[in-house]
């Protein structure tokens, strides 16, 4: 069995992978393999790391205010990316550069710092604040993988809805023959 430090590691890279992989650069084709991937990877992360979720106190409301939190920063990520219709292809494309990459890395690297500090700088003090206040620590780790998740599903499924509401693309013979009229 891996630590809870290991296993919340593996998240995190997982998702920075995964998001940064598919979404950097221009002209990133959204299709069903680009909405599908994330759909997966966060299906098999909730299974495989989630043991028991809380389901009263605090314990469920860190959980929850984490996923509301991944929740706000997958908006805020959605924000920072440009869908739309390839001059090319026609087809729901996106734009994502150095901003996009920053928010993920940032995100993602103090969940990480949190995660390692909770072993190595602060874990006196973190059992100390979870015994006052009567939390697990597995809630923590559980709402940190949580808040990764809604992140990655809400800009997955902001991309989907974002490209399912473009306006329709002229065809392409169309648009060859309307730019073969003007010239």
């Amino acid at each position: 069995m891996t630590s809870e430090l290991t296993q919340a590691m593996i998240v995190n890279g997982a998702v920075l992978v995964a998001v940064l992989h598919s979404d950097l650069g221009s002209h990133r084709k959204i299709g069903p393999v680009r909405i599908l991937r994330p759909l997966i990877l966060a299906g098999g992360i909730i299974p495989l790391f989630i043991v028991r979720p809380m389901t009263h106190g605090t314990g469920l409301a860190i959980e929850l205010a984490a996923a509301v939190a991944g929740l706000l920063g997958g908006l805020l990520a959605l924000g920072l990316v440009k869908v739309y219709r390839s001059p090319r292809t026609g087809r729901p494309v996106s734009r994502a550069a150095g901003g996009y990459a920053l928010l993920w890395l940032v995100v993602i690297g103090a969940r990480a710092a949190f995660s390692f500090g909770s072993v190595h700088w602060f874990p006196k003090q973190l059992a100390d604040w979870c015994v006052a206040h009567q939390v697990q620590g597995a809630a923590i780790t559980d709402g940190l993988i949580f808040m990764a998740v809604a992140m990655l599903l809400t800009r997955t499924i902001g991309l989907a809805f974002q490209a399912s509401r473009l306006p329709s693309a002229a065809p392409a013979s169309r648009r060859g023959v309307m730019v073969g009229a003007r010239g």
